[in-house]
């Protein structure tokens, strides 16, 4: 009886929180060149309050950074970019989709 309650309770509490999860796509200036700037990013990005992923891609010149939006904000996290030296361009912020499939 406790481990289903347990299971519940920690259900309820992963899908209360994904709802504020967003995922914001910025393009870095100066450019990454090569592992060593992904890394740089990926290594700071992640210490940031409410960051919980981070990925990059040299190919596109795009950082995406998956975040928690009660506890920071584009302009915090454009913020942490400029302090490690990059300034930054938006290009989208939006809500991750649920990875749930609805109940027929």
């Amino acid at each position: 009886m406790k481990t289903k309650l347990l299971i519940t309770l920690f259900a309820l509490l992963l899908g209360a929180g994904a709802s504020n999860l967003r995922v914001l796509i910025v393009t870095p200036t100066p450019e990454m060149h090569c592992e060593s700037c992904e890394n740089k990013i990926k290594g700071n990005m992640r210490f940031e309050k409410g960051v919980k992923k981070v990925e990059t891609s040299l190919e596109r010149q795009e950082v995406a950074i998956t975040y928690d939006a009660k506890k920071t904000s584009v302009e915090n996290l454009r913020a942490a970019m400029k302090k490690i030296g990059y300034d930054t361009k938006v290009v989208s912020d939006r809500e991750m989709k649920s990875t749930k499939k609805a109940k027929k």
